[in-house]
């Protein structure tokens, strides 16, 4: 069965035509509303219930993840409308496909950034808002960024840090994380922040798959921003709450990002690399140039951070939020835990600018 159809399903009984014209999280009382959310539930769950009927799944990897994917979606938009789909439709299926990939039963950011089919320019989103497709491309575009730093600064170590080629590399990097702030800044200029937070935010909360609830999709769930963490320094593996961080988010990335995430645990830093070679002398022209650049990179890094942190966090999820019902409040999540809990634990840790500690959405 094409996944298309959960998706085209999911997509038509959405009723964003009236969710998306108040600012309210949920509209309550409205029979029309109540009517396309059965549908939406009845829909898409007789779709996964032909799959789950079959009993077979696709040989291909890649169409097993974006079978998992048109599921999540399904289930997403369920939890966005606070309807409980009927596990016996979709929960062996989700747990089937994840566990033969070994990630988390449930949609996750790949699905949107790396892993998102387009036919005829159409790619899977939740709804038709414009605010929406910002959203996705702005951030995919950031996503593709951090990628494109981590392949150059993983390229280094077996050319050497005084090697004049590794200076492509260095310099590749730098621009990539600075292309990774100007898509951030134009992610802040034109999302219109009402609508992310009432009507995008809701679709990226945590469901229930089985007996287990699984925290939402969260934009940082990939294995770049970590690389680029390990190798610059800035972050050790080996400390405990970076393990933690490490560990928190690996079920929830695509399998081949969580091949290059358990490959940091023995990666050496381009810090020691450089610092080792400094000390040794002497300290020759491609040396020189690839140590400014590294720190070039490192600042780059910690501007991206600090931008995510400061203009995209806390005007689109932490303000909007302190505005928030009193009785919508335990409902305020940032991806899983209490919003107000990340945004304490970050500022406790001093770490709310911290490259690769945490990300909000």
């Amino acid at each position: 069965m094409d996944p298309r159809r959960v998706h085209r399903a999911q997509h038509r009984a959405g009723g964003e035509i009236y969710y998306f014209g108040a600012k309210a999280i949920i509209l309550d009382g409205r029979a029309d509303v109540d009517a396309l959310t059965r549908r939406l539930v009845r829909d898409g769950g007789s779709l996964i219930s032909e799959v789950t009927e079959h009993r077979e799944l696709p040989p291909d990897a890649g169409a097993r993840y974006e079978l998992l994917g048109m599921v999540g979606f399904y289930l997403g938009a369920c939890r966005r409308h606070e309807v409980e789909p009927d596990q016996a439709q979709f929960a062996p299926l989700a747990q089937a496909l994840a566990a033969s990939l070994e990630v988390a039963p449930r949609f996750s950011s790949a699905h949107q950034h790396i892993h998102n089919r387009a036919v005829a320019g159409v790619f899977y989103r939740f709804t038709t808002l414009d605010s929406e497709r910002i959203f996705l491309t702005y951030n995919g575009l950031a996503v593709m960024a951090y990628r494109r730093a981590a392949h150059a600064l993983l390229s280094i170590p077996t050319l050497g840090v005084s090697n004049p080629l590794a200076t492509y590399h260095f310099a590749d990097a730098v621009a990539a994380l600075r292309d990774v702030v100007h898509y951030h800044q134009l992610l802040a200029d034109e999302l219109d922040r009402d609508r992310f937070f009432y009507n995008i935010r809701p679709y990226f909360k945590s469901y229930r798959v089985g007996a287990r609830e699984f925290r939402g999709a969260n934009a940082g769930d990939f294995a770049a921003v970590n690389a680029i963490d390990v190798l610059l320094g800035l972050c050790s593996p080996h400390d405990s709450f970076y393990q933690w961080v490490l560990a928190d988010k690996y079920p929830y990335l695509a399998p081949e990002d969580q091949i290059a995430l358990r490959a940091l645990v023995t990666t050496e830093s381009l810090l020691d690399l450089l610092v080792r070679e400094l000390e040794a002398g002497p300290v020759n022209p491609p040396l020189r140039e690839n140590a400014e650049l590294f720190l070039s990179a490192c600042k780059q890094h910690g501007a991206a951070t600090v931008f995510h942190h400061q203009k995209l966090v806390i005007p689109y999820l932490q303000e909007p939020a302190a505005n928030v019902s009193e009785e919508r409040q335990s409902d305020m999540t940032a991806s899983g835990p209490p919003l107000a809990d990340v945004i304490e634990t970050l500022a406790q840790r001093g770490i709310c600018g911290r490259p690769g500690s945490a990300r909000a959405w």
